[in-house]
């Protein structure tokens, strides 16, 4: 796929999914079982709709949903049959919360801090600057109350959700100039979104919002001065390294950003238990391959941008980070203090970091020091 063609699957579409029929079993019969009950025809099946922030087949997260699909489909024996449909083909990439939660359609692969204009507390759920690492985030997920809370504030908008991904720390992104200092920022337009994007403005730069088939050719005629996206892998997919040479690290904004399967409640309520499981499992699959997917593909992707692409890996400066630190933590306090879902899902994310924070410090980062010893 040339990268003309990777871009315009990018393009974010207009919801139009009004007159599309949910909750359909096979033959166009409503479904009849209960949440936790079992369907009371033993042959029953499903046939659904589920559609993404991303282009069919997208690397890493559209693949990851294709995974899904495969995995629902042969656990359940094809009882549970899901269609997939890219952003802008039934629904625009930012109306994939409200297509689902309305009903639609009954499944969504996002990121929920699309959703933050309307829920700020969602976007503790999905990346935080200087939050926690995909490691962390999982726990506070699956053992801690993270995903209860995710799942409380969803059930007031008719959905569930499930974590369905996950791209690691990112990239700090891309820019046409070397950054040497804090000044550097100042009037830096900067292409970033969500959380990050108010630090990048609470520094000095300017915060520029464009649809990601428009980052490339922005950077490359010098709209923007810098941009970040994913990592490695679907950076150099995107061509990025044509327009900017220098490529920063850490990825201070996103350590870790989780995907989001959400699914309508009514929907998911219509489903048997076994096959409720079964999403569920598939689900928790899905974040486990992608998470691995990123692991395993940036590492060449990277290798190769600097070896065969010119690309000049940067790490960003002491004082820049220790501002953007300061920053962040003002920005998200801030963010906590909107709303009182805001507050306690902070709150609860916050207890967790902490305590994860020192368990890190002497497993992860402990060994990496070691092994990074000289000899």
């Amino acid at each position: 796929m040339n990268r003309r063609d990777f871009l315009a699957g990018l393009g974010v579409g207009a919801v139009g999914a009004a007159g599309v029929s949910a909750f359909t079993m096979g033959g166009g019969e409503q479904a009849t079982v209960s949440y936790r009950g079992a369907s009371t025809k033993s042959n029953a099946s499903w046939d659904w709709k589920l559609v993404m922030s991303w282009p069919l087949h997208f690397p890493v997260s559209g693949e990851a949903v294709d995974h899904l699909v495969a995995e629902v489909a042969r656990m359940t024996g094809g009882r549970l049959k899901i269609k997939v449909f890219g952003a802008g083909e039934l629904v625009g990439g930012l109306g994939v919360f409200d297509a689902v939660s309305q009903g639609s359609v009954e499944m969504g692969h996002s990121a929920s801090y699309y959703w933050a204009g309307k829920l700020p507390s969602v976007q503790f759920f999905c990346a935080v600057p200087f939050g926690m690492v995909a490691q962390e985030q999982n726990g506070w997920f699956y053992n801690a109350d993270g995903l209860d809370l995710w799942r409380e504030i969803y059930a007031k908008h008719n959905l569930t959700v499930f974590p369905a991904g996950n791209t690691g720390t990112q990239m700090g992104g891309w820019f046409r100039k070397e950054i040497r200092s804090v000044d550097d920022f100042q009037g830096l337009k900067m292409r970033i979104p969500g959380l990050g994007g108010k630090v990048v403005a609470a520094v000095g730069g300017t915060v520029v919002l464009l649809a990601v088939s428009e980052i490339f050719p922005a950077l490359e005629r010098g709209v923007i001065d810098a941009a970040e996206w994913v990592g490695p892998y679907q950076d150099r997919r995107v061509g990025f390294y044509q327009a900017a040479k220098y490529y920063y690290y850490p990825g201070w904004h996103e350590p870790a950003t989780s995907s989001e399967l959400m699914i309508n409640l009514q929907a998911w309520e219509s489903l048997p238990q076994d096959i409720q499981t079964v999403v569920d499992n598939a689900a928790y699959k899905a974040s486990l391959w992608s998470l691995s997917e990123y692991q395993a593909k940036n590492a060449e992707a990277l290798e190769d941008l600097v070896n065969n692409h010119g690309v000049l890996l940067r790490r960003f400066p002491d004082d820049l980070l220790r501002r953007l630190r300061e920053a962040s933590q003002q920005v998200v306090e801030e963010v906590a203090e909107s709303d009182a879902d805001s507050r306690r899902v902070y709150d609860s994310f916050l207890k967790f970091r902490q305590q994860s924070r020192h368990w890190r410090s002497i497993s992860e980062e402990a060994y990496t020091a070691a092994e990074n010893l000289p000899a």
